[in-house]
Order: structure tokens, then C-alpha cells, then sequence
């Protein structure tokens, strides 16, 4: 039986969207990339992972073109490198880069392992909420309409607003 990785993917452009994904461990980035674009409905479409540290920021790059990567700084392809070779910890997290002129991406983070089922096929998506961010225009993604999970956290912090009485000091 082999392994498997289960990623929970979020967006910045959406609070509500959610995904959750279990993918082999053997699994090259290029097919992940694949298999993202297809669960997203999006059209093919440069793009690159970056494993990012616990505050997201970037790390090593993976694009799907080899630009001759040899540990020097150079990006190495998505075709070489399986999820397996740059995943090893619980909380692990990926940067899916999908729109470079816009700096618009996923963020991936590794939730749990398992072993494969027995006669189940991966890459799968397990959980879907949400729609996905438009591909192509982010001014379709804001949701004006519904209060995000964040505003509807911090919403209890706005009695503070105007309050004299209120020591901010500590």
C-alpha cells in the first residue's frame, strides 16, 4: 500500500472556498498541477508551486518548464520533483502559483497521511466548498453580498469602536 498525502487548499480571494485533496506521495508536481486545473475547471496555464515556511513565505520554486534547476537558484520543473521529495512534516505547505501576472495563488498544507484504500483512485478531491476564483478576473471573486468567515470573527471586536472608556494602552 502507498502513501497518502491529504492537502487542505485555501484562497485569499474567497473566504469561503475550500478544498481538500488526498494525493499519492509519488505523485510528480506537474501531475498535482494537472489534477488541480481539472478539479478547478480552469484551462491549461503556466504556474508553479513553492514550498513556503509556516508564515507562507516562498521557498524553493517548481515551474512547469525546465529552466535548467541545479540547486543554484534556478527553479527546477515540476516534472522531476515528487511530493514525496519536498513533503515530510505534518503542516507542510505549498504555494500554488497559478496567475503570475497577477500574484494570484493557493495555499496547500498538509493536514494528515494515510494509507492508500484499497481500490480508490487518486488524485481525489474528498471536500468542496465554495466556488473557485474566477481563473481569469479577480473582480468576480469578492463576495459583497456575504460576510466572510473572518469578518464574521472579528465582528465581536468592533464594540471597542469609540469606547473612551476602553484602555488601549495594554
Amino acid at each position: 500500500m502507498s502513501m497518502i498525502f491529504r492537502f487542505r487548499m485555501l484562497s485569499d480571494e474567497n473566504d469561503r472556498f475550500v478544498r481538500d485533496y488526498e494525493v499519492q506521495y509519488d505523485t510528480t508536481l506537474f501531475d498535482f498541477h494537472r489534477f488541480i486545473l481539472s478539479a478547478l475547471e480552469y484551462e491549461e496555464c503556466m504556474a508553479s508551486f513553492f514550498t513556503a515556511d509556516d508564515r507562507w513565505e516562498k521557498q524553493r520554486e517548481f515551474t512547469c518548464m525546465d529552466m535548467g534547476g541545479d540547486g543554484e537558484g534556478l527553479p527546477e520543473s515540476m516534472e522531476s520533483v515528487t511530493l514525496g521529495q519536498i513533503i515530510h512534516n505534518s503542516r507542510d505547505r505549498l504555494i500554488y502559483l497559478f496567475d503570475f501576472f497577477g500574484d494570484r495563488a493557493y495555499y496547500l498544507e498538509l493536514t494528515g497521511t494515510y494509507e492508500a484504500e484499497k481500490g480508490a483512485s487518486y488524485p481525489r478531491e474528498i471536500y468542496a466548498q465554495a466556488e473557485a476564483p474566477d481563473q481569469y478576473d479577480p473582480s468576480k471573486n469578492r463576495m459583497d453580498d456575504e460576510a466572510s468567515i473572518f469578518d464574521d470573527m472579528m465582528s465581536e471586536f468592533s464594540d471597542f469602536e469609540g469606547d473612551d472608556s476602553y484602555d488601549d494602552e495594554y
